[in-house]
């Protein structure tokens, strides 16, 4: 590659970055300052779930609909603006909550849910657009989740410690901001118009039938959905891993932080370097494989250091496996219903974090060893998925 070309691709990566790792930083630490800004002003720990519950649910429900919003735009871009900017203001509303009426807070929040999937799930499946080469433009958006999953509720975690909740909303609400007007620094293409027009529950269809029938496609998206009971149990996994082995529970957080930082510096070289030696499918099954097995190696760990340097090892060989997970997406999905497979899938993962924290917060009392295992046998199960028969897989341009 020429210094020319390696100066234009170096471009678009930032110019991808600087618009979504602000927007889904954001989210990311909302969810924190929301809870902690429903015990200020209310002192109810249920009313911050609310609100958080507020937040995330609406993205799940509305997911094909946004994507079919985005296959059939003829300017997507505007689309993911006004969806970024509409989650700015819902997030500068609900920073006011205690000075402005609850019910308008959760309306607000139930808004910002349901224009994220334009930036979640949607603005993924534009990477490859935006960013020559399908490996690198999926490393470089698993790059940008990782530094907003580690960035979010750090930064709304010093604005926190510097003021209040209503503080940390209030700047999560301009980091929106700025990463709306990175979105106009895009080129996002519009999708090929189908030769017959259908209706939106026909596209609706169309996508869902291709996403559960396309095999290769399918085990893809089962394996990641899979991997993500295990992401959303492991932060309880943790808890009871610090319980036993650490001086306080609160020294969970630098458990997950291990996780956090193995999975950005995975991020990191994947989209320096990304993957190419083998099939995606077979980086998916390597990388979750080796994330599940050295969580259960944690869950042995014979001391609390021990436990760190397994967790950061686990999540060094995330990024990878994300990557691939999103290429395959790109490769197997045609241009009419692809914006619908990467909203939907995004939300499956969304949905199954959910309900893996909901699990494990009901499996607690078993202990943090077997807990752990569960957690890392979940990864290796979403592994051995992958193995099996993928039928004919057919690439789409």
């Amino acid at each position: 590659m020429s210094a020319e070309a390696g100066a234009g691709l170096g471009a678009r990566v930032a110019a991808y970055l600087l618009a979504s790792i602000p927007l889904r930083l954001s989210v990311s630490g909302a969810g924190v300052a929301l809870a902690v800004l429903a015990v200020e002003e209310t002192d109810s720990v249920a009313l911050g779930g609310a609100l958080i519950a507020a937040l995330l649910a609406p993205s799940v429900v509305l997911a094909p609909l946004a994507g079919v919003a985005l296959d059939r735009s003829r300017a997507p871009r505007v689309l993911v603006f006004g969806g970024a900017l509409g989650t700015a203001v819902a997030l500068a509303i609900a920073g006011l909550l205690g000075i402005l009426p609850t019910w308008v807070v959760v309306i607000s929040l139930l808004v910002a849910g349901c224009c994220t999937p334009a930036f979640s799930g949607g603005l993924s499946s534009f990477a490859a657009d935006v960013v020559p080469g399908h490996e690198r433009a999926f490393a470089s958006d698993t790059l940008s989740y990782n530094i907003a999953g580690v960035a979010g509720p750090g930064l709304a975690a010093l604005a926190m410690a510097a003021g209040s909740g209503r503080l940390a909303l209030e700047l999560l609400a301009v980091i929106a901001a700025a990463g709306a007007v990175g979105v106009l620094l895009l080129k996002l293409p519009a999708r090929p118009v189908p030769d017959e027009p259908s209706s939106v529950v026909g596209d609706v269809g169309r996508g869902m039938r291709h996403l559960v029938s396309h095999r290769p496609l399918a085990l893809s998206t089962l394996s990641g959905t899979l991997t993500q009971l295990g992401g959303g149990a492991l932060p309880i996994a943790a808890v009871a891993l610090a319980s036993e082995r650490a001086r306080t529970v609160a020294d969970a957080g630098w458990i997950m932080t291990a996780f956090s930082i193995g999975g950005l510096v995975s991020a990191l070289v994947s989209a320096w370097r990304p993957v190419r030696r083998w099939a995606p499918h077979t980086v998916m099954l390597g990388s979750f494989a080796a994330t599940g097995g050295f969580t259960v190696v944690s869950a042995f760990a014979p001391n609390y250091t021990l436990t760190l340097i397994a967790m950061g090892l686990a999540g060094l060989f995330t990024a990878p496996g994300v990557a691939a997970m999103l290429t395959i997406r790109q490769r197997e999905s045609p241009p009419t219903v692809r914006s619908q497979v990467f909203t939907v899938g995004a939300g499956l993962r969304g949905s199954a974090a959910a309900a893996g924290a909901a699990i494990a917060g009901g499996l607690g009392l078993i202990g943090a060893v077997p807990l752990t295992v569960l957690v890392g046998a979940v990864w290796i199960a979403s592994a051995a998925i992958l193995l099996l028969p993928r039928g004919i897989s057919e690439a789409y341009e």
